[in-house]
């Protein structure tokens, strides 16, 4: 192919002559014969990408049948959109409503536990869901080959940059399971597609037509979408709008145009890259909340109001007295947002760690040792019911285990500016270290506290400190649950906390559904929940996770699989560090160019064809770098824990730009040379995918490192681990 041919030329109007000589009859005979041979290799390519793809994605899909790594969280989240059971994730909704709507349409019934990886699914009709998930997954290739080709207008370009795409290991692995990141990467492929498409359209002067309109809306979508599956989706969300501001300042340059135009341009993305995806992304949180309406494992996440709009809540349609009295059995939810319950468990903390008396943590978990009787601080009768005021002196008995919640002057366990907070005595029998303040936020003298609607600080009458949560993670001994102190700052914004249960039967109850939050409310609160769990995800005591600068040079794989089927999540090496190469050359000859272009102004050029298949070439690697950037560097500011599949949105832009940049290479040399090239490049690419082919569709027998293992050859370098 030569770049000739690669060229997609916009349309020109002429005048017609009057007289049409031969010559030109034969010229736009060629210019016919010459699109044609363009379409027909078009259409050859991309269907054999397309039949490479499905066959590889698709062999032996259902193999393993048994739970491969985080197939147990998003399976079991899939369950639990088939049973309209609510739970708490870090991620927005729509990649897992996806995953349960296929299990159901398919035939799954939503009650396989998913309980841990290796676990055999047993008759299970899992099938659909990973079929689904590798449909999507399989549809980042040829969706690559049509990005590249409406960026650069090249044949070669795109066939290489889907193949790069097509036989890496990774991404074959990674879009066959039950996971996130089949729908993550496939709606931010879409998007970058869509993309390009407008913005050649827009070249065209096809503006405004219904395919126009049609490839807007679609970006649109695909960007809400995107953002929808996982909050990185914002991204993609920046990289197309930087693209859409950059080619509104190529229309707003356009002096055969009325400003107007421009005007209208701005209208149209606006409503279609802003406006559509926000009216989508809240559609997929409404039909979230609306389906997810029964109680399940993640309501304690969530503020007591919230819980009421879920059935079997203990909160949902409850009747409960609106005030609370002394001899209440009573839970207390730290009022900020994901707050969890105040908990207490017959283990003490150990030593080194203050006094060894009982843990006192927060839990986000319904439980009973969750429960806690409000008694007066002077042991008097609470025979009379004797409602609880702002500024009243009590105790707080825990239920299970008899004890008195207590502070004193020890150093908190974790955060050693605060105090350390237990419980203590027996049967309820303590000592003055166990009293505590009621104070109402904003309450006065002879407040009555109410139940889920009063924001409460309970204040140390003796350390002179207020009950709060550190939100930090207690060690294995504490169970990770979150850390509980008593803080000096008495201004501490997380010592606020609610009545949630209130348990009393000397008093009437009222009904508190009317306290029960609207969708805005829930959809904020969501957010907040969902940002806070973010930044609280920190790698586990002993956890092997990965960190940034390993990714790119594919340091250390993952394992996806167990002993018996080994899979491994690894780049094929070949790919990954050949695509390092053409990030590095893509950045010096963009800066070799910019400067001859600059000083010189390109005086080598030997043809306007041959110019502007340079700049357009380097304007797409230039965007597809800037994809590279922005979805890889904003990671190293991340706090959050890390793994090794979060680099593959990166990968996808890394290996567009190389294929962009193979071409651009290798369009000077001699055809002849830059065929043997590009016939070594892919063969190179193809028996590399063959020879690590068992890390993706399964290996067994020994590890890499011991004895007659039949991948021993495959372990170049230590740190991988099959």
């Amino acid at each position: 192919m030569t770049t000739s041919e690669n060229e997609s030329e916009p349309p020109v109007k002429v005048r017609k002559p009057a007289k049409i000589s031969t010559s030109d009859d034969k010229s736009a005979k060629e210019k016919v014969e010459s699109s044609t041979k363009v379409d027909l290799n078009w259409w050859i390519l991309f269907g054999a990408i397309f039949v490479l793809t499905v066959g590889t994605r698709f062999y032996n899909v259902t193999v393993p049948d048994h739970v491969c790594w985080d197939e147990t969280h998003f399976g079991k989240m899939g369950s639990w959109y088939i049973n309209r059971t609510f739970f708490f994730d870090v991620h927005p909704p729509l990649g897992k409503m996806l995953i349960g709507l296929s299990g159901y349409l398919t035939g799954y019934d939503g009650k396989y536990p998913f309980d841990k990886p290796g676990d055999k699914y047993n008759g299970t009709h899992y099938e659909g869901m990973r079929i689904f998930c590798t449909a999507l997954g399989a549809a980042i290739v040829p969706m690559s080959f049509h990005t590249v080709w409406d960026m650069t207008g090249s044949l070669t370009a795109s066939a290489f940059a889907a193949a790069y795409i097509l036989f890496d290991i990774g991404m074959l692995i990674l879009n066959r399971y039950i996971l996130l990141d089949p729908p993550l990467i496939f709606f931010m492929t879409a998007s970058v597609m869509g993309m390009a498409r407008v913005s050649k359209l827009t070249r065209e002067g096809h503006s405004f037509g219904s395919s126009w309109w049609s490839w807007l809306s679609f970006t649109g979508g695909m960007l809400a979408c995107t953002i929808s599956v996982k909050f990185v989706g914002l991204f993609v969300v920046l990289l197309v709008g930087l693209h859409t501001a950059s080619d509104l300042w190529d229309v707003l340059g356009d002096l055969s145009r009325p400003i107007w135009y421009t005007v209208k341009q701005l209208v149209a993305r606006a409503l279609t890259l802003i406006v559509l995806p926000i009216v989508l992304y809240a559609t997929f949180f409404y039909i979230h909340l609306a389906v997810l309406n029964h109680s399940g494992s993640g309501d304690g996440f969530y503020s007591s109001g919230f819980q009421s709009n879920l059935v079997g809540n203990s909160l949902y349609n409850v009747s409960m007295p609106r005030q609370v009295a002394y001899g209440a059995i009573v839970t207390l939810k730290n009022h900020k947002t994901g707050g969890g319950y105040l908990h207490s468990h017959n283990h003490l903390y150990p030593k080194g760690f203050g006094a060894q008396q009982q843990q006192v943590t927060t839990y986000s978990h319904k439980d009973e040792n969750n429960k806690w009787i409000l008694k007066p601080y002077n042991e008097q009768s609470t025979a009379n019911v004797t409602v609880i005021k702002h500024g009243d002196l009590i105790r707080l008995e825990h239920v299970p285990t008899g004890r008195n919640l207590h502070s004193h002057r020890e150093q908190a366990p974790v955060t050693k500016k605060h105090m350390q907070v237990t419980c203590y005595g027996e049967t309820g029998v303590g000592d003055s270290n166990d009293v505590w303040q009621v104070r109402i936020l904003g309450g006065r003298d002879g407040d009555v506290v109410e139940t889920v609607t009063s924001r409460l600080v309970l204040y140390h009458y003796i350390e002179r400190c207020v009950l709060t949560t550190t939100t930090k993670q207690l060690p294995k001994w504490g169970f990770e649950q979150q850390e509980v102190t008593c803080n000096p700052n008495i201004r501490d914004r997380a010592a606020v906390w609610n009545v949630e249960d209130n348990q009393f039967d000397k008093l009437p109850s009222v009904n508190f559904q009317v306290y029960a939050p609207g969708f805005l409310s829930r959809f904020f609160e969501s957010h907040a929940v969902m940002l806070q769990g973010n930044s609280g995800l920190k790698p586990k005591e002993g956890e092997v996770t990965s960190r940034p600068w390993q990714w790119p040079i594919n340091y250390r794989g993952q394992f996806f699989s167990g002993s018996e089927h080994r899979v491994y999540l690894l780049g094929n090496p070949v790919i990954w560090w050949s695509n390092l190469v053409f990030l590095a050359l893509f950045v010096v000859v963009f800066l070799v160019e910019v400067v001859k272009q600059q000083r010189a102004g390109d005086q080598s050029e030997t043809g306007v064809g041959e110019k502007d298949f340079k700049w357009r070439s380097l304007r797409a690697s230039l965007w597809l770098f800037g994809g590279w950037i922005l979805h890889y560097l904003p990671f190293y500011a991340m706090g959050r824990v890390l793994y090794f599949h979060h680099y593959f949105p990166a990968l996808v832009f890394n290996s567009m730009l190389a294929g962009v940049m193979l071409d651009y290479l290798t369009a000077r040399f001699p055809t002849w040379l830059r065929h043997t090239v590009l016939g070594v490049a892919l063969a190179g690419l193809v028996y590399s995918f063959a020879l690590f082919s068992p890390l993706a569709y399964g290996m067994n027998g020994p590890f890499s490192h011991e004895p007659n293992s039949t991948v021993a050859g495959l372990k170049w370098l230590d740190s991988w681990e099959f």
